[in-house]
């Protein structure tokens, strides 16, 4: 990736998308474009089309979509399936069309089947049943790889996609109506020990075991790949270690500084039993991740203080 080339961050608002501007800004890349919703719909073909005739972007990082936990995909499916698959759909095709030298797609552990072996090989997708509380959301990613599959067959179009795990981190999602489980522990944490609530619920059995990446360590390696992977295949992003739900959420609890008890509620359901990423195709590339998951949760907690504490 050319230093002065024309990059376009596409979902430069979200968790991912930011945390990528941040650091193309920090390594020293200038020509980074952004545009917000209301100047480019990517749901959109005729917005796209006429953004990419306009500014010519060299590169593309793919990290635009319509992203939420369990709750959200179980009550907004069409949702999540038909906006993933119009931006995907609009921005590969236009990037191809209109000359881009270079494509990252960014798409999500959760396209590999419930109950693939563990830790998740790249060359299980595909080989079972997605876990059913995502599934929506997984197929339109799996969909958008594929794409990136095809126009590098079909066209020679170097389009590259990315698998990354749990992210969390500054610029996290923490509504409770649409978050994922991290940050939705440390705004339920958070507000019961402002309230001197004596205890918190949490969904699930609190067995489920999870893999969580700093998304600043995601931006690392999504820059570096962009810079030296050009193969078709795709690459796991993770941290080659889990935790179970349960004991996240007593970490959780230790940063935040709550003091109550854990309520558990095993109606609620669990999603996947376990998913943990193989990561020894990228660690071969030379990357492994920085940022310790404890030490992760409080830069995040710290963030999340700062924003609540501005907003009011």
């Amino acid at each position: 990736m050319d230093s002065r080339g024309r990059i376009f961050v596409a979902g430069h608002r979200g968790l991912v998308g930011s945390a990528i501007v941040r650091a193309l800004r920090a390594a020293g890349f200038e020509n980074v474009l952004t545009r917000a919703r209301a100047d480019v719909d990517l749901c959109d073909r005729s917005s796209v089309d006429r953004f990419f005739a306009a500014e010519r972007p060299d590169y593309v990082f793919l990290a635009a979509a319509k992203v939420g936990g369990i709750l959200a995909n179980n009550t907004r499916p069409a949702e999540f399936i038909y906006d993933n698959l119009a931006i995907e759909l609009n921005v590969i095709d236009s990037a191809y069309r209109h000359g881009v030298a270079k494509l990252q797609f960014l798409g999500s552990s959760c396209i590999y089947p419930k109950l693939a072996p563990q830790p998740i090989r790249e060359e299980y997708l595909l080989t079972g049943p997605l876990e059913p509380t995502n599934e929506w959301y997984a197929i339109a990613k799996i969909a958008g790889l594929k794409l990136c599959q095809s126009y590098r067959l079909q066209y020679g179009f170097n389009a590259i996609s990315l698998m990354p795990t749990n992210l969390y981190g500054p610029g996290d999602n923490f509504d409770l109506q649409s978050s994922h489980v991290l940050p939705a522990l440390i705004r339920k944490f958070h507000e019961a020990r402002l309230s001197g609530a004596r205890q918190v619920a949490i969904w699930g059995t609190g067995s489920p075991m999870r893999e969580f990446l700093h998304v600043d360590d995601l931006a690392d390696a999504a820059i570096r790949l962009m810079q030296s992977y050009n193969e078709g295949e795709i690459v796991n992003v993770g941290a080659g270690v889990d935790v179970s739900i349960r004991e996240l959420a007593e970490t959780v609890r230790e940063i935040v500084g709550f003091e109550g008890e854990l309520i558990f509620d095993s109606s609620k359901p669990d999603g996947t039993p376990r998913k943990l990423l193989d990561i020894s195709r990228l660690r071969a590339l030379g990357w492994s991740p920085k940022i310790a998951l404890r030490e992760g949760i409080a830069r995040t907690y710290e963030w999340y203080c700062e924003q609540t504490a501005a907003a009011v």
